[in-house]
């Protein structure tokens, strides 16, 4: 029997829905390939109605997330709009299922990248604007921290968009052209502490090198491409602090805005 994307997507979405396990999948309905995880994404997106999406999250851009998750490279999730807010975020704890935070560069594109080969230079023309972001990701697949994965199987966990939950974006600063964002300091702060901390090099090498990798991807180019007003979470600088109760989370990068979530 051929493998049917519509039917897996609407078993992630009846999980999301009941707040169940989203895995490991039933033998069969899990896909075995990275092809096969992409078009259930795309049909997962269909059924919110969210062609063109809202955006794009780059997952392991750092070689430790590659190894935390067991990736050969990079994946990309789609993101909806209803699920990115503007910082300051206060969201709610009982919305969320085994929620995690990642401290991230966030870009806005002010203008389509087609899908296909791009370089740094092309990816950053694209761009309109820069910030601090926080991802709020989800274990779906079981024990915490991060749930079972190689019971679950690096194809359901592109399918279903590498634990995207939610996205909190903050201002843009005035100039980001001006920054240094291979250079730029990332520190992750909860309830007043600082976590953990990385730099925009940790992404790929650069941040624009990630959005590049991006729009060559097979996940975009199942989309269409990237397109103006799109917003690309561009992979974490630090590993996924996973949360035990509510609390504040703070991502601070040199020369920009903060961005800033309350869970209550």
């Amino acid at each position: 029997m051929a493998f049917d994307p519509a039917a897996t997507a609407e078993l992630l979405h009846q999980a999301r829905a009941a707040r169940a396990p989203a895995g490991p999948l039933p033998a069969g309905a899990a896909p075995s390939t990275l092809a096969e995880a992409i078009a259930v994404q795309h049909a997962l997106a269909r059924r919110w109605r969210a062609i063109p999406p809202a955006g794009f999250k780059i997952g392991a851009t750092t070689r430790r997330m590659q190894e935390y998750l067991g990736l050969a490279g990079p994946a990309a999730g789609f993101m909806q709009g209803a699920n990115l807010h503007r910082a300051p975020a206060a969201l709610a704890w009982a919305g969320f299922r085994n929620p995690g935070v990642e401290c991230e560069i966030a870009v806005r594109l002010g203008r389509d990248l087609p899908a296909g080969p791009c370089d740094e230079a092309t990816a950053a023309a694209a761009v309109q604007d820069v910030c601090a972001a926080i991802e709020i990701v989800e274990n779906r697949y079981g024990p915490p921290p991060a749930g079972d994965l190689k019971a679950l199987g690096t194809p359901t966990l592109v399918a279903d968009q590498v634990y995207h939950a939610a996205a909190v974006l903050a201002d843009a600063p005035a100039d980001w052209r001006g920054l240094d964002l291979g250079a730029i300091r990332g520190r992750f702060i909860i309830d007043g502490e600082e976590k953990a901390a990385g730099h925009g090099r940790d992404l790929l090498g650069h941040p624009m090198t990630a959005l590049a990798w991006l729009a060559a991807s097979p996940e975009v180019a199942a989309f269409g491409g990237l397109r103006a007003g799109q917003v690309v979470m561009l992979g974490s600088v630090t590993p996924p602090i996973w949360l035990d109760r509510p609390c504040e989370v703070i991502a601070a990068f040199e020369h920009m805005p903060e961005a800033r979530l309350r869970f209550v």
